[in-house]
This record gives structure tokens, C-alpha cells and sequence, in this order.
């Protein structure tokens, strides 16, 4: 009796819940990290083949991520990352000068010495990637930052709507990486660590504002 192989991968083995989520994570990592570029067309068999999943998992993960924001969907079911106008650039500017100063002053009573000494070392991965180039390196890098320091203000709904913001903008951030011609981590990045040693409110607010808008006004540009 001829016996077919079958797939013993991980991912092809995995219950369907379990599937669902993996592609939905893995996917929606890489468009936070801007490892898809603004306007890419994605498909539904392209996600099941990448993944080694069937379409199920593939659609499901492409459903919330457009509910997110993260994939936009025509009328003729064309699936795509966002294109962002510089009105959008705009908004999503303004709500993270709105969203992450606060998280930042929440978390600002809780920034004992071993959170300031991780925010330094991050500094550190984003300096290694500047020097590489490496566009996807330095933007997880940079939201690895500002994620270790909010998660300390324990906000839990307003850290997901921050990053609800940095999901949108993954595809335009790498657009932005190229238009920074970084030579080094971002200025605000040492003001934000000395207002948090210095235990200084108005002062972090200022550097995490100017942080997180400095670089999207120069896209809306």
C-alpha cells in the first residue's frame, strides 16, 4: 500500500486556533516593523503558502488586521497595506503626541534603575542598526523603547491604542528611516532617559512628544 507523505511542520500542525493566531501575529509583527512596504498588494493564498497554512488562518489574520487598520481592502477585495495620505500622517502624529507623553509621565513613578539601564541598552540595539542600516532593526528597536517604558505605566487600553497608531504607520516608518539618514539613536531617546533619572514630568513629557512627531511632520512634508 503507497502511503503519501504528510507535512510535519509546526506551523501546518497546528490546531486552527492556534494557526490563526501565529499568522496573525507573525503578520501583523511585520507590518509594525515596516517589513512591508506602503501600498504592497498581499493575498490570501500568498499568506498561506508564506506560513504553510490553509486560508483559513490566512483570512482570518487578514480580517483583523483590517479592522486594525493595518491592511486596507477595496471594493474589489484587493488586500494592501496603506498608503497614507499627510492628512493621516497628521492625525496619527497628533494622537501619539496625545497617547505617549501621558503613558510616559503614568510610568514615570515606577522608572526604577533596571528599567533606565534597559531603555540604555535598546539605545544600544538601535545604535547597531543605524550602523548596519538596517531599516526593519532600527524601527522594532525604536518601538521596543517606547513599549518597555509605557508597559511600566500599567494602561493596558491606552498601550493598545498606541500601538493600534504604530501598526498604521509600519509601512510609511520605513519611508521615514530612509528620509532621517540616521547617523546615530535619536536625540530625544537620551532626553527621555535623563528626564526619567532625574525623575523630571514636564520634562519627559516634552522629550517623548518631540520623539514621537518630529520625524512624521517631516513625512507630511
Amino acid at each position: 500500500m503507497l502511503i503519501q507523505h504528510q507535512k510535519t511542520d509546526a506551523a501546518s500542525a497546528l490546531p486552527t486556533g492556534a494557526a490563526n493566531d501565529m499568522v496573525y501575529r507573525r503578520l501583523r509583527g511585520e507590518i509594525m516593523h515596516g517589513q512591508i512596504a506602503p501600498g504592497s498588494a498581499l493575498t490570501l493564498r500568498g499568506i498561506g503558502k508564506r506560513f504553510d497554512v490553509s486560508m483559513t488562518p490566512a483570512r482570518e489574520a487578514v480580517r483583523r488586521l483590517v479592522a486594525e487598520g493595518a491592511l486596507s481592502l477595496s471594493s474589489s477585495g484587493r488586500v494592501s497595506t496603506p498608503e497614507l495620505s499627510n492628512d493621516r500622517i497628521e492625525e496619527l502624529a497628533a494622537l501619539r503626541a496625545l497617547l505617549e507623553p501621558e503613558l510616559s509621565a503614568r510610568a514615570l513613578p515606577r522608572a526604577h534603575m533596571a528599567l533606565i539601564e534597559r531603555l540604555q541598552s535598546i539605545n544600544g540595539q538601535i545604535s547597531q542598526a543605524v550602523a548596519k542600516q538596517d531599516a526593519v532593526g532600527y524601527i522594532k528597536s525604536n518601538l521596543d523603547f517606547h513599549r518597555t517604558l509605557y508597559l511600566r505605566a500599567q494602561a493596558p487600553a491606552m498601550l493598545a491604542m498606541a500601538e493600534t497608531v504604530w501598526l498604521q504607520m509600519g509601512p510609511t516608518m520605513r519611508s521615514l528611516y530612509a528620509k532621517l539618514e540616521r547617523t546615530e539613536i535619536p536625540r530625544h531617546h537620551k532626553l527621555i532617559v535623563a528626564a526619567l533619572k532625574a525623575g523630571d514630568e514636564p520634562g519627559l513629557r516634552v522629550a517623548v512628544r518631540a520623539d514621537v512627531t518630529h520625524g512624521l511632520r517631516m513625512l507630511a512634508q
